[in-house]
């Protein structure tokens, strides 16, 4: 494979992290593996093992590695488990390719898919391929079947259509991530993020394979939390930089609401007789009127929190791919891009 046209910027070509959580059995197994992998392409590599506080002996295995191999194995030890999302972020943190892939350590993702990925964004300009573990080794019902369901809602709520969204096995042009901040289960939405910045993305079928050592860190709960940190993900891609519009557009209705409430008590009162202090229809114009109120003033200072947030930071609410013939020392004030993007 040879090197990406962004490659020369970065120290390594390629970084591989692996968010680690008690796998002792599966980590020298994995390493093996994957150096035997990567030492057969003509990149300059790292490997970096992301140890999520595990309890088992994996610390002491990541350092017996960092060791023997000082040159291309990093260790990055988180002080307790803050879950597998903080530990990708660790890694890419401390990652130093122009290309970061992401993958498991528990000999569920095939290494060899990894070379594959690297082509196939060489050779068709892609900025993330994301692995389908479409003949995927799980129990059906406890895993395969709250992950199709989770998979369905995300593609259908953000429009990014992929069939895995849980694959960690994927690879990224480091550009892509420099946009994405993880939190929570965000990690699984990276291509949700991605894409919101102009990322190009494609899905590729990758090998999976049956667990051997260990147990599965995943349950029911987590599809739960998946759901819940959807809702954020489609706020921070369709109104990152237009709060006002959702928060304004529930006042709108909410408004609505309280006048059709007093047009229906009016209407009580003149055709019906209705006694208006017997009548529900002045609580509910108040309580919807108040709702109205609250949403829109949200809704400002949601405003105002997105313009602190960008100008804050020096950046604005665009990602830019690639300049030409750019002239030197012109930069575009960063207050007036916020201000005419969100309106």
């Amino acid at each position: 494979m040879a090197p990406t046209q962004t490659q020369h910027h970065y120290p390594y070509d390629l970084s591989v992290v692996l968010p680690v959580y008690n796998e002792v059995d599966n980590i020298g197994l994995v390493h093996d593996e994957l150096a035997d992998v990567l030492g057969g392409l003509d990149l300059r590599y790292e490997i970096i093992y992301v140890d999520d506080g595990s309890r088992d002996g994996t610390t002491a295995r990541i350092i017996e590695l960092c060791e023997a191999h000082p040159d291309v194995v990093r260790g990055v030890l988180l002080r307790r488990n803050f879950g597998q999302t903080a530990a990708i972020q660790a890694g890419i943190d401390h990652a130093n390719g122009a290309v970061i892939a992401l993958m498991d350590a528990d000999l569920q993702n095939d290494p060899h898919d990894i070379p594959l990925m690297l082509d196939q964004m060489d050779t068709e300009g892609y900025d993330l391929v994301s692995g389908w573990r479409k003949n995927r080794q799980d129990k059906a019902l406890s895993r395969k079947l709250p992950s199709h369901i989770a998979n369905g809602l995300i593609a259908r709520v953000t429009g990014v259509h992929l069939h895995d969204y849980g694959c960690t096995l994927k690879t990224y042009r480091r550009e892509v991530l420099d946009h994405v901040r993880l939190y929570g289960e965000m990690h699984r939405f990276i291509p949700v993020l991605a894409n919101a910045a102009g990322a190009r993305i494609v899905e590729r079928v990758v090998n999976h394979r049956a667990r051997i050592h260990g147990k599965s860190k995943y349950g029911l709960w987590r599809t739960i939390k998946v759901v819940l940190d959807l809702m954020t993900v489609k706020f921070l891609t369709s109104y990152n930089t237009r709060p006002m519009y959702i928060f304004g557009g529930a006042g709108f209705i909410l408004s609505m609401f309280s006048g059709l409430s007093v047009l229906v008590m009016l209407l009580s009162g003149i055709f019906a007789g209705d006694i208006l202090w017997n009548s529900p229809w002045p609580i509910f114009a108040g309580i919807f009127a108040a709702l109205a109120g609250q949403s829109i003033l949200m809704g400002l200072m949601m405003e105002m929190l997105m313009r602190t947030y960008y100008e804050s930071q020096g950046k604005g609410p665009y990602a830019i791919r690639q300049v030409i013939n750019a002239h030197k020392h012109v930069a575009t004030p960063v207050v007036e891009t916020m201000i005419d993007a969100a309106g």
